[in-house]
């Protein structure tokens, strides 16, 4: 095999060097480098190889995927442990190496024969151009190994300056930090035992400045939905990486002769022209899943912020019946259907129908549901229990502790439930099996709503990766939602087993916009739950109209979570409008490619979704606040082939501009024909709208017949019946205002 491997993928590039014994080095990840012939390649190498230097070692310190400081390595290990208390640097050399694959996957076997040691490395450039590495090391001595940390590192060149990573809370996800790339570690640990609220989700690096659309940009994500870290280090030598894995707590990971831990997946993603370019390498990775959804994803119906704990079936089924109504075709009933749950203080662990409440079980509720045409999902929270429930009376050393019988602080008044125990394990898999088969649930929302406290998280994690596997593979139909208090288990490694993730608890419009933007440099919209709420946001207090609601809900797993027999007819009408527009639009939503606009202004935020072809594009312009000037200015539209020409129009129900205007857009009426190039580089005049709200726009290129008509999904007298409201409603807005303009002058 040649000591230099050119991997290359969708605008990617992952050159390895494989010379000696060592470990593979990275001599280049990012673009493309094209074709080069062997030797310039290897030219490419010698020229990478730095000087020595005073007070440095004497020959250049290699750099491998898993760093060793038993090579000269300084920075933070690769690997680390020790055999009761003795400790000595692995120093693994290589002794044998196959590709596969397709010619993209490098697997290296090597081995330390000193410290009792044997590693498998496995490093992959995937059809989108992630790349993605994973190590498995086995105790190959005589006495246990105790494992402390296994890393995996990526090399990024000196002209990435910038980190941009996320942190967050409960009700307030992925909020993102800006910080310079300077010497030393920037480190970021999850020790709550799932992912987190407040985890980076992606720890990323680039030029100074680097947006959605500009500047090179790398970025790292631990595939792990259990303890984890990651980090950006620079060295005083001139090294660069990003790396991260598993965090281990003292102890928890001992292995016995012949003992093999392998580590989470750590991917690696590039974008040569800024965030969108990278995070679209992510989308493509999912949707090459073998278990992604292909099946169009329906409007949810959840009951939560709807009833809470009041649930009776008269309620939910007339709930059920304006669901149906607006057009939903998933009914979720959230928490509080089994024995003893009258709020969040019991009964978790009881996973069997409260026969007080439902004497005849779930199934009349389920008959009206499947009676309306509707999926029926269920709320459930397998790993968690309440002290006050039948199995923690029965079975109180099932609760995890890592010192019993001391347990860990009360949260959300319950503890976890130990899933490494076969007996509770076999409990839960059990009840859940039974209801998915009595019911026949489509879908079950699978809660996870406490950090881990004192206690370890690794063999807790596998467990629940175990328990999702064995259900779905019972149950092939089921579609199951990764939600931990809202957004705190958004990972590659649950995604493996789920079909998409409750974003937030919060469902405040204005939040989610937000929420939804970052949370979308990893996952694409069809993962993305987000439903519209009530007028008045249950979590923040704020009140947003409707379209601003459901405009910024489109944007993702549409679905809706606000008690519709409480609404208006008016209210109902217009949500179905909107529900329309999401089933039309979801095709191309939910395969496309997400795109945003750089735009000056950080109250105008411009985001859309472009058809693999570039035929039709939807753009939403969203208000979310103030501006300092007035009116909007132009916007410009990403994503857009540059050489075709697009008809660019306001798309119904987002085509009502609400804002201080005293005019119309001469364009926003008829639209406006442009090729895609001058909509990309100049753009168009935004109307200027009031604070919190949004409007849709829609381009479709021109003279192509796959296109059909811009308004596929309404016939023309709708068409002209909506525009010929708009003019209604403009001319109404400026007769109010010009009646406001006379009263203040006195006329």
């Amino acid at each position: 095999m040649d000591d230099l491997l050119h991997f290359r993928a969708a605008g990617t590039s992952l050159l390895l060097d494989l010379s000696g014994t060592g470990l593979p080095r990275i001599v280049h990840w990012g673009a493309d480098l094209g074709e080069p012939a062997p030797h310039r390649l290897a030219a490419l190498r010698t020229a990478d190889v730095a000087q020595t230097v005073s007070n440095a070692p004497d020959e250049p310190v290699p750099v491998s995927v898993l760093p060793q400081q038993s090579a000269g390595w300084l920075g933070t290990p690769g690997l680390s442990g020790h055999r009761a208390g003795s400790a000595a640097a692995p120093a693994f050399a290589v002794g044998a190496r196959a590709v596969g694959e397709g010619g993209r996957r490098l697997t290296v076997e090597a081995t330390d024969v000193a410290g009792g040691l044997a590693l498998v490395l496995e490093i992959e450039l995937t059809d989108a151009g992630l790349v993605r590495l994973r190590a498995a090391v086995t105790n190959t001595g005589d006495d246990p190994y105790q494992l402390t940390e296994l890393n995996l590192a990526l090399p990024v060149p000196a002209r990435a300056t910038e980190i941009l990573d996320l942190t967050g809370r409960h009700l307030r996800e992925r909020a993102p930090q800006r910080h310079a790339f300077t010497l030393g570690t920037h480190l970021r640990e999850s020790r709550r035992g799932r992912t987190g609220s407040d985890a980076t989700l992606l720890h990323l690096v680039g030029e100074t400045g680097f947006g959605f659309r500009s500047g090179e940009v790398w970025g790292l994500h631990v595939a792990w939905s259990g303890n984890h870290r990651s980090l950006a280090e620079r060295t005083p030598a001139g090294h660069a990486v990003l790396a991260g894995g598993e965090l281990l707590l003292p102890g928890e990971l001992r292995l016995a002769p012949g003992g093999t831990y392998r580590s989470p997946w750590v991917y690696g993603a590039y974008g040569r022209h800024g965030l969108d370019e990278l995070a679209g390498r992510c989308h493509r990775q999912l949707r090459a899943r073998g278990r992604h959804p292909a099946t169009a994803r329906p409007v949810t119906l959840n009951t939560w912020e709807a009833v809470y704990f009041a649930q009776d079936l008269t309620t939910l089924q007339r709930l059920a019946r304006a669901a149906a109504e607006v057009g939903a075709e998933r009914f979720v009933l959230d928490d509080g259907w089994f024995r003893g749950r009258r709020d969040d203080r019991a009964g978790l662990g009881d996973w069997y129908v409260d026969e007080g409440v439902w004497p005849d079980g779930l199934h009349p509720l389920v008959d009206t549901v499947r009676g309306l045409g509707l999926e029926f999902g269920l709320w459930v929270e397998p790993e968690m229990i309440n002290p006050d429930s039948g199995p923690a009376r029965a079975h109180p050393d099932w609760i995890l502790a890592a010192a019993p019988p001391r347990t860990p602080p009360a949260s959300r008044h319950q503890q976890v439930l130990d899933l490494t125990r076969p007996e509770a394990y076999g409990y839960v898999c059990g009840r859940l099996d039974a209801l998915v088969r009595e019911y026949r649930i489509d879908y079950l929302k699978w809660d996870h709503n406490r950090d881990l406290v004192d206690a370890a998280a690794h063999h807790q994690t596998a467990a629940v990766y175990r328990l999702m596997d064995e259900l779905r593979a019972r149950h092939p139909h089921l579609e199951i939602e990764s939600c931990a208090s809202g957004g705190a288990r958004v990972d590659l490694g649950v995604l493996e087993r789920t079909d998409r993730v409750w974003t937030s608890d919060c469902i405040d419009a204005l939040e989610r916009q937000r929420i939804q933007r970052w949370t979308g440099l990893l996952l694409p919209p069809e993962l993305l739950g987000a439903h519209v709420g009530a007028p008045v946001a249950h979590t923040t207090g704020r009140s947003h109209p409707l379209d601003f609601r459901a405009g910024t809900a489109l944007f993702g797993h549409f679905g809706i979570e606000w008690d519709l027999t409480a609404a208006s007819p008016a209210e109902r009408a217009r949500l179905a409008e909107w529900v329309t527009r999401y089933k039309a639009l979801r095709p191309l939503l939910h395969s496309g490619t997400v795109v945003h606009g750089d735009h000056p202004d950080p109250a105008l935020w411009v985001h859309g979704v472009v058809a693999p072809d570039r035929g039709r594009a939807v753009f939403a312009l969203v208000q979310m606040a103030t501006s300092v000037q007035s009116p909007a200015g132009r916007v410009r539209l990403p994503g857009l082939d540059p050489d075709a020409e697009y008809h660019l129009s306001p798309l119904p129900p987002g085509d009502r501009p609400e804002g201080p205007f005293t005019s119309v857009l001469p364009w926003w009426e008829r639209g406006v024909t442009l090729p895609g190039r001058l909509l990309a580089e100049v753009g168009v005049q935004a109307p200027t709208l009031f604070p919190e709200r949004l409007v849709l726009l829609e381009a479709v290129r021109q003279g192509d017949p796959r296109q059909g008509d811009p308004r596929q999904a309404e016939a023309p007298r709708t068409e002209a019946r909506q525009a010929e409201a708009r003019r209604t409603e403009v001319r109404r807005t400026e007769a109010r205002r010009a009646e406001a303009r006379r009263g203040r002058n006195g006329d």
